[in-house]
């Protein structure tokens, strides 16, 4: 029985939103078809029916999982206005929540080096996310210097990125916090 157009672009949206975390949690390359179609309730087979490639598959994904970091971090900033906007971004992106759980977290944090090592269509969707993300931080600088802004957003962005996957390599809790709380404190001086 074949599937409506509906059914269909729900599975694929299932598909994506699957790969999405199983990226995250465990690497592109350590993530096979088989396995992100088994999460997904469905099998093998069926990956060619949604996607050309997994490369395809991964730039959806990548695309998903940035928007999902973006939305996490527009709600921590909700209700605030300006530099605690700024803060509240900056926490949660810095906290032990986001550490812990990769899965559902920045993908530039969990898969930058292979992204940097991807093809030019999710190259492409990475560079959109962190433009969204950069821009995200630099309407919240709350300085009129709208370029000074945007150099200090990209700085405190590339510094969380850092700090968050330094703080995941650390087997010790109390200096992978110690980490995470140093670098927030050199962000929020800017």
């Amino acid at each position: 029985m074949r599937k409506s157009r509906e059914e269909a672009a729900e599975t694929r949206r299932r598909i994506v939103e699957v790969a999405a975390e199983a990226f995250r949690a465990d690497g592109i390359h350590a993530t096979g078809l088989a396995d992100v179609m088994a999460a997904a309730g469905l099998s093998h087979g069926g990956f060619y029916r949604h996607f050309e490639s997994k490369d395809q598959l991964v730039a959806e994904a990548c695309e998903a999982g940035l928007a999902d970091i973006v939305g996490t971090l527009a709600r921590a900033a909700q209700g605030c206005a300006g530099e605690d906007a700024f803060r509240a971004i900056v926490d949660a992106y810095l906290s032990a929540g986001h550490r812990d759980a990769p899965a559902n977290g920045c993908p530039f944090a969990s898969m930058g080096s292979e992204l940097a090592r991807a093809d030019d269509t999710t190259r492409a969707a990475a560079w959109c996310g962190l433009e969204e993300l950069v821009d995200m931080l630099a309407k919240r600088m709350g300085s009129p210097e709208e370029e000074a802004d945007r150099s200090q957003a990209v700085f405190a962005f590339a510094a969380m990125v850092g700090a968050l996957t330094m703080a995941r390599i650390i087997p010790d809790a109390d200096a992978s916090a110690s980490l995470l709380e140093d670098v927030r404190q050199h962000i929020e001086m800017i």
